[in-house]
């Protein structure tokens, strides 16, 4: 017996979830040779070829006129701007603590979702919504002493939150009328055109950099982007794009306990409650109270 449309839904969330993760990791080991331009057309020029190829042999079509919009936000905003900001902030602040700033665009994807998909606003949002900036603000404080430069990461990174929620918030609506294939396929495109002008420049770096480089980028682009950004699409077409955000809370847990194992980077303590107070925001901001969940509101 085949999975239900909703447990192939979890699954594909699931493998979007510790896919992205491990990006995190890669995305810092390689910012060690590649700058933060070069590093996102590598990845995305790498997942233009895969996603092509499978939307060739699978004849997968153009997508309907109605769902351009949502395609070319998506990759101008989460597939391009998205890339660059988080490769930027990850050059000035560890794995885990970007993962940590990241993880607050649940909260905006369910304040963006029920303003603009109509999806509703869980009760507590707004209470939620302070308590994550509170956390996002701890962890300012944490690296404030080190450099201005990681202050420079924190704001990057929140960056990347914000563009990854217009970005599935674009989605969603353009799913109705593009398959996961054909949105990723084109706005990946879309990205990559935009990110085209570092080429030069990482073929220049890639020369001097060891292969631990080049293969981080593919890496980045056949797994964590052609992969997972198809996983996710296939997820949220079939869920609220403010319920399948709050799947990404494992995504900070996993990116310390990978980048503790292979990068021996474990963010500080205040910034580790920065990060617990970003997260219980989120938590907050997707819970409902006993007295709607008994009678079904």
């Amino acid at each position: 017996m085949g999975l239900s449309v909703d447990r192939r839904a979890a699954l594909a969330a699931a493998v979007t979830v510790v896919l992205w993760a491990s990006a995190f990791v890669s995305i810092r080991a390689a910012g060690e040779y590649l700058e933060p331009g070069p590093l996102a057309f590598g990845r995305l020029l790498c997942a233009a070829v895969v996603l092509v190829a499978i939307w060739a042999i699978r004849r997968g079509g153009l997508p309907d006129r109605r769902a351009w919009p949502g395609i070319v936000t998506a990759g101008v905003l989460w597939f391009g701007v998205y890339m660059v900001a988080l490769n930027w902030g990850e050059q000035l602040v560890d794995a885990g603590t970007a993962a940590l700033l990241v993880n607050i665009g649940p909260i905006l994807i369910a304040l963006l979702g029920g303003w603009i998909l109509g999806e509703g606003f869980a009760p507590r949002l707004f209470l939620g919504i302070a308590v994550a900036f509170a956390g996002v603000a701890v962890v300012s404080l944490s690296t404030a002493g080190d450099s201005g430069a990681s202050v420079r990461g924190v704001l990057l990174c929140v960056v990347a939150a914000i563009t990854y929620a217009i970005g599935v918030v674009a989605q969603k609506p353009a799913l109705r009328y593009a398959t996961p294939l054909q949105f990723t396929t084109f706005a990946v495109l879309i990205a990559t055109v935009l990110t085209a002008p570092f080429a030069p420049q990482l073929i220049s770096e890639l020369g001097s950099a060891p292969p631990a480089a080049a293969l981080n980028a593919a890496y980045l682009g056949i797994f964590p982007t052609a992969i997972a950004f198809m996983t996710w699409a296939y997820a949220l077409q079939h869920t609220d794009a403010g319920k399948l955000g709050a799947s990404t809370y494992a995504v900070p847990a996993l990116v310390v306990a990978i980048s503790w194992v292979v990068l021996g980077e474990v963010p500080g303590w205040l910034t580790l409650i920065g990060g617990a107070l970003c997260l219980l925001g989120v938590a907050i901001s997707r819970s409902r109270p006993s007295a709607d969940r008994v009678s079904g509101r």
